[in-house]
């Protein structure tokens, strides 16, 4: 199945190629086409709002016919995170202990990871949810580091959930024996952690199900940005994500004049050549540089324009 038609697409890149118009250009073609269509941003820079000229933010916004968009802030979704795990504890450690862990909950809030483990909780709740209301998922990812720790935190996700539910089971039948009915106790923690390992198990089936998940990049023909895709690649490959089309995006258009653009262009040949060669087994699309921005649906439909299939 081609990557234009697949029913979760995740569009990726380094920072600045033009990820997000790319996105949105791709979501627009799918509304147009007829396919209720959902657009979210997880970039924490997010541009969708100025591409669309109006207010997005975190609910689902209508944005045209068909056509439906969402940003997600990490601060608010990791707030909304560290409440849901306070919400979990509650009953479960002792009232005495609580302020302590709420501290500690608090402080972890600015950790490391926070951010990209909260995301990915409401991702996985936009793939599990949302796949029913739309016909497509479009993702304008964050830059490319950024995305490949939030692809890969099922897996690992995965392993370590899996550690704590065993461990979790040898304390509750060891804890069970010591009774005197020896009946089996309820333990609230380990169906929180459960219900966490399902989810992570469904949305890691959405994400390497090559008949419904596609992953795109975006690339510009400068070095840095064919390396960075190069490693990105190599990295998703690892993690059975395999990226078969690539964005090549801001080539310089035939009818460039001028010394100093005809210099570039040459300078740029050699990139364009690079990538071709890098990326002979993908699918390219090239769209060229504009002389504006893309800031209104008009141009996003001739932006839009470029992304033939395949």
């Amino acid at each position: 199945m081609q990557e234009l038609d697949k029913k979760v697409i995740f569009v990726g890149g380094k920072g600045g190629v033009g990820k997000s118009t790319s996105a949105a250009a791709i979501a627009w073609k799918s509304a147009g086409e007829g396919y209720k269509t959902l657009l979210v941003s997880t970039d924490p820079a997010h541009n969708l709002g100025d591409i669309f000229n109006q207010s997005i933010g975190g609910k689902t916004t209508k944005v045209a016919d068909q056509l439906y968009a969402l940003e997600i802030d990490p601060e608010v979704e990791t707030n909304k995170y560290i409440k849901g795990v306070k919400e979990n504890i509650k009953g479960i450690v002792h009232s005495g202990m609580m302020e302590e862990v709420h501290r500690q909950l608090d402080t972890a809030k600015a950790s490391p990871g926070a951010d990209e483990a909260a995301l990915f909780d409401k991702l996985i709740s936009i793939i599990l949810d949302e796949r029913g209301k739309f016909d497509k998922l479009i993702f304008d990812t964050a830059p490319t580091g950024h995305t490949i720790r939030l692809l890969s935190l099922p897996e690992l996700m995965g392993i370590w959930i899996e550690g704590m539910l065993q461990k979790r089971k040898k304390t509750n039948e060891n804890y069970t024996q010591l009774l005197n009915d020896g009946e089996p106790i309820e333990d609230p923690i380990y169906d929180v952690l459960k219900e966490r390992q399902d989810r992570f198990k469904a949305a890691r089936e959405v994400l390497l199900d090559d008949s419904q998940t596609g992953f795109i990049f975006v690339l510009n023909p400068e070095r840095l940005s064919i390396l960075e895709t190069n490693k990105a690649i190599e990295l998703l490959d690892k993690y059975h994500l395999h990226v078969k089309t690539i964005i090549v995006n801001k080539v310089l258009p035939e009818h460039a004049d001028g010394e100093f653009l005809l210099r570039r262009k040459e300078h740029e040949q050699q990139y364009l050549a690079m990538i071709e060669k890098d990326f002979k087994e993908k699918n390219l699309i090239y769209v060229p540089l504009f002389s504006h921005d893309i800031t209104n649906k008009a141009q996003l439909e001739e932006y839009s324009s470029y992304y033939q299939k395949g």
